[in-house]
């Protein structure tokens, strides 16, 4: 496996990571067994990068996370986010940006994960209420107490990037980014550069579309969050069936899968990028 660096404070990880949001959460029943199988296999391939959330689940994404690296901690790079509230019954609370917040919500994520620092912490989205300043300034004392590692950002603006890494430096923008999915590439990718801060890329594989896993919105299961996307609308599936077949297309001709197309497409977008496609399954990962 590759190893990519993210940012300038000395972040590296593996070329591809994994997403392990849909193992607890968004979409539909998942098998808790084979999500750890999943990582574990992950792992086994050179996989060091593992993103999750306190939101997933919620909660129970970090727990288990933290169940399947038990043990072998040193082997990965633990990715982490604060400030989607989420409520014990699942519902949204909003967002959270406080500094008395990131103090809580960091203690919590660590004893779910079962680790004493997490290599990569993120502010999940930006609270417009509270100056992304005082949020940093949290998450630099974070830092200084060796409760996290390296610090990054999701969903935000190139102004916004701009402020929070002159408040601590940031190693991590993560954004939406795939052949779908193109709004990084309206100033956020340039601004990362500029500034010497590493991109990771997730739902690179267009929430299923451009890896062939969804062909139709009706075997989308119950509780998927993607029955509630634009992308799935009844108005716009059709088209978006299209694009993926132009993907496949192309796919064919070079003898690969959509997948490692799509995924190719990004790796080689940059060495500073880093996609984080997700899967729940050893097949789907292999």
């Amino acid at each position: 496996m590759e190893q990519r660096t993210l940012g300038s404070q000395g972040l590296v990880v593996s070329a591809l990571g994994l997403g392990c949001m849909g193992m607890s959460d968004m979409y539909g029943p998942a098998d808790e067994q084979e999500s750890v199988a999943t990582i574990h296999r992950a792992v086994e391939l050179g996989v060091t990068f593992l993103d999750t959330a306190d939101a997933y689940g919620p909660f129970r994404n970090e727990e288990l996370v933290g169940r399947a690296i038990a043990g072998r901690r040193d082997e990965v790079v633990v990715a982490t986010k604060f400030g989607n509230v989420r409520k014990p019954d699942g519902s949204f609370g909003g967002v959270n940006g406080r500094p008395e917040y990131v103090r809580g919500a960091i203690d919590g994520s660590l004893q779910r994960l079962g680790i004493d620092h997490v290599d990569l912490y993120y502010q999940h989205r930006v609270d417009t209420e509270v100056p992304v300043e005082e949020t940093w300034g949290a998450m630099g004392e974070l830092v200084a107490q060796g409760k996290v590692r390296y610090l990054g950002i999701s969903e935000a603006s190139p102004a916004t990037i701009r402020r929070a890494h002159g408040t601590h430096p940031m190693s991590a923008v993560q954004m939406e980014y795939s052949l779908f999915t193109r709004d990084a590439e309206d100033g956020v990718l340039e601004t990362a550069r500029e500034l010497g801060i590493g991109f990771v890329a997730y739902s690179p594989l267009g929430r299923g579309f451009l890896s062939g896993a969804v062909t139709s919105r009706e075997e989308l299961p119950e509780g998927d969050v993607r029955r509630r996307h634009p992308r799935f609308s009844e108005e716009n599936i059709a088209q978006n069936l299209d694009l993926a077949e132009r993907v496949r297309a192309v796919a064919e001709r070079k003898g690969v899968t959509p997948g490692q197309l799509a995924l190719a497409w990004v790796l080689a977008r940059g060495n500073d990028i880093v996609p984080i496609p997700g899967t729940r399954r050893r097949e789907h990962l292999e």
